[in-house]
């Protein structure tokens, strides 16, 4: 087999493969076997005639049909495995030139990943995030169990903070007088001072009685979740249908009793520490590892096909859409808020994806230059360990699919290079 490569941009290639003749022999006779399995010729059984007698009946063009998509295949697979090339799309195919079972040549033109230059991960360094835990943060959980554990009396006063009040509320936009998505609620329990809902909004409910209602504006924070609210000003509609004093549990070692198998107050809080800390310790890993990887991704080099980009930025977008429709939004809302179109919205996207996509194969050069395999029982063990977390007959069905097998592999992979990663770094 002959091959040409050329380089016709910075991840683009054209290969123009020759077959040798013993090539084009053994897919020959491999298309006739194949063929010869429908085949029923007198004297012989389905299968076993000679394959010179079996070549005679075909009909040619069927033969040299299925010739040349083997052909075609097998000269590409080879040609790559050759090359080394790592094609990220299927290729364009052309046939040159073809002689029946004695010339034939086809060109490949295919995107493709080139090299990876990694940075000397051993002149890097990464501060790992200090993980604190204060007895403010203690007492604020406590606070919230001594919530959740509160008696509640309905009574005929206004309300004052610390009440909790069951609200119907309804927000329209102050100038536009239109209704605000998601900014409407039925029977709503809200605990004023807890500052759980937009600031600003609980003080206006103190002093309201069952039955009364009252109408006020709010404008939203600059930093609130949903990008299409921030610093909007809305004008919502109360009624309070019902008052009720809240009292909390006493806090002392009885309360303390009552949350868990605690002999003393102090027991709970160090139990509370102990599970915050540990807590924030995976969030903290996790925070760095994620850093780890956009430094070691900024400094690596590689052309990445525009292809894969786009792939991620699909995947980012399909992500953004469940979160949008989650809010109770359409999609041309969302785009509306924060002013863009379709096309905006997915260059916005194009660098977050770029290295969603880096870290992905920095991740895979490091297992490749570090030899790190998965075993097929390390395989097995996450396999069945996801199957009695997800004990669903259908979840599990799709445990069982080859492509779920393989992204499980790929996981175990990602996350064994990193942890590889971890031992290189600063050393």
């Amino acid at each position: 087999m002959q091959i040409k490569l050329e380089t016709t941009g910075p991840t683009n290639v054209k290969l123009q493969v020759t077959a040798d003749q013993a090539t084009l022999d053994a897919l020959k006779t491999a298309a006739i076997g194949r063929l010869s399995r429908n085949l029923k010729l007198s004297g012989f059984r389905a299968g076993k005639a000679p394959l010179h007698l079996v070549e005679k009946q075909l009909d040619q063009q069927l033969l040299q049909s299925e010739f040349l998509e083997t052909a075609v295949n097998r000269l590409y697979v080879d040609a790559i495995q050759e090359q080394k090339l790592r094609p990220v799309a299927q290729p364009k195919v052309d046939i040159m030139k073809f002689v029946p079972y004695a010339t034939l040549e086809v060109s490949y033109e295919l995107e493709v990943l080139g090299s990876i230059t990694l940075p000397d991960l051993s002149k890097l360094s990464l501060a790992k995030p200090e993980v604190k835990v204060t007895a403010k943060d203690v007492d604020e959980v406590v606070a919230n169990l001594r919530a959740r554990a509160a008696t509640k009396e309905e009574v005929k006063r206004v309300a004052k903070d610390g009440d909790e009040v069951t609200i119907n509320f309804s927000g329209v936009d102050t100038k536009t007088k239109e209704p605000i998505t998601g900014a409407t609620g039925t029977d709503y329990p809200l605990v004023l001072g807890s500052n759980s809902f937009i600031p600003g909004f609980e003080p206006e409910l103190i002093g309201l009685k069952a039955g009364d209602s009252k109408d006020f504006p709010i404008t939203f924070p600059a930093d609130y979740s949903a990008v299409e609210l921030q610093k909007r000003k809305v004008t919502f509609s109360v009624t309070v249908n019902k008052v009720q004093a809240v009292t909390e549990p006493k806090l002392d070692d009885a309360f303390a009793a009552t949350v868990g198998p605690f002999k003393a107050l102090s027991e709970l809080k160090g139990d509370i520490k102990k599970q915050l800390e540990q807590e924030r310790a995976g969030q903290a890993e996790r925070a760095y590892e994620n850093q780890l990887l956009e430094l070691i991704a900024g400094k690596t080099k590689v052309n990445i096909p525009t292809v894969l980009i786009d792939e991620e930025i699909e995947r980012i977008e399909a992500e953004e859409k469940r979160e949008v429709v989650y809010r109770g939004q359409t999609w041309q809302q969302h785009l509306d808020a924060e002013q863009l179109n379709e096309d905006q919205h997915r260059e916005k996207q194009r660098p977050a994806a770029e290295l969603r996509v880096k870290a992905g194969l920095v991740l895979g050069e490091i297992a490749d230059q570090e030899k790190i395999i998965v075993e097929p029982a390390e395989l097995e063990a996450q396999i069945q360990a996801l199957k009695q977390q997800y004990t669903d007959p259908a979840m599990q069905a799709e445990l069982g699919k080859p492509e779920n097998r393989r992204d499980i592999l790929s996981r175990i992979l990602s996350q064994k290079s990193l942890e590889r990663v971890k031992q290189l770094i600063g050393k």
